[in-house]
């Protein structure tokens, strides 16, 4: 039928939407082009729970078969359906909801003034046409309700695509924490060059880690942003300058839970970490899963060195979560 066909047609347009409302996103900041990306993204989650209960269907309907179970088609069909529909409208809630974990560690060698005291680490918020300044502002407040000692930022705070990049950032200045907030980069901030990214967040109060490492009341604190850490004998370069000092605490910065074994080897005693998201959602938690293993998120150890990775705060295209939670992470040390 006529209604059908338009259906079809439309449901392939919606297909296709993403691309083109990334590219615009890449070159506009306006209403439409911020309504039609926030649509194409909500789009692609329920097209990702429509595919995985499609699939479950036919597995369903074959199982029926081979069991000589008699279930209508249409009626199986309608309840997986609405179980796509459940999961999507969950998935976008889960989403919106930003938690605060609580992590305990243990650290060697810790100065005395650090123990008992807490530090927050935000990951991954992807400011730009999904969260924006009014997303930024609510992170903040948060964080000074917890009231850590000292923010860290692992990278990501912005999506990458374009954007009033000052007003995204804007909100750390209302950041009350006593020792201040530390940045280093994402690969989202390393599509094209950094600085217009670093220009924005220095603006906003937050101090930036280029690549060293700062001591602040003895517990020693290094930053080496995204493309550095990339590639095994820069990071190892980079951490060799950085002059850590393996009989005293450290806390590294770096984005993704990658090359372990170089920051162990330096004498790192806990790296902060974001990225993974933890897939946000079937099947894409599996993946992650499977390319990070016990490092895609929480505490864990790799040698002699501690790694906590966070699911972080926001997300990067469809804005769901299903398997996992945006989350602030305060990390009481002792």
């Amino acid at each position: 039928s006529r209604a059908l066909w338009t259906l079809r047609i439309a449901f392939v347009v919606l297909c296709c939407s993403f691309v083109p409302a990334t590219l615009l996103a890449w070159r506009t900041y306006g209403w439409l082009s911020r309504a039609f990306y926030r649509a194409a993204a909500t789009w692609l989650a329920a097209l990702n729970f429509s595919c995985l209960t499609a699939t479950l269907a036919w597995i369903a309907f074959a199982i029926c078969v081979i069991f000589r179970v008699r279930v209508p088609r249409e009626d199986l069909a309608a309840v997986l359906s609405a179980l796509a529909l459940v999961a999507t409208i969950y998935g976008l809630a889960n989403a919106a909801t930003v938690r605060v974990t609580r992590v305990s560690v243990k650290l060697p060698n810790l100065p005395n003034a650090w123990r008992g005291r807490t530090v927050a680490l935000v990951s991954d918020t992807h400011l730009g046409h999904t969260n924006g300044t009014k997303f930024m502002r609510r992170i903040v407040r948060q964080l000074n309700r917890a009231k850590p000692e000292v923010v860290f930022i692992s990278g990501d705070m912005f999506d990458g695509t374009t954007g009033p990049l000052d007003d995204f950032a804007a909100p750390w200045r209302e950041l009350s924490v006593r020792r201040g907030a530390y940045f280093i980069t994402g690969n989202h901030e390393e599509f094209s060059s950094r600085q217009k990214y670093l220009d924005a967040v220095s603006k906003s109060g937050v101090r930036i880690l280029n690549n060293e490492k700062v001591e602040i009341e003895g517990l020693q604190v290094v930053g080496i942003h995204y493309r550095e850490t990339t590639y095994a004998p820069t990071f190892a370069q980079l951490l060799k300058e950085a002059g850590i000092a393996s009989d005293r605490a450290s806390i590294l910065l770096a984005h993704t839970p990658s090359h372990l074994d170089v920051a162990e080897q330096a004498g790192v005693s806990l790296q902060l970490s974001g990225h993974t998201h933890g897939g946000q959602f079937i099947p894409f938690t599996w993946i992650t899963n499977r390319i990070y293993g016990k490092y895609v998120h929480g505490l864990q150890n790799y040698g002699g060195m501690q790694i906590f990775t966070t699911w972080g705060a926001g997300t990067w295209g469809p804005p769901a979560r299903l398997g996992t939670k945006p989350e602030i992470a305060l990390l009481t040390l002792s």
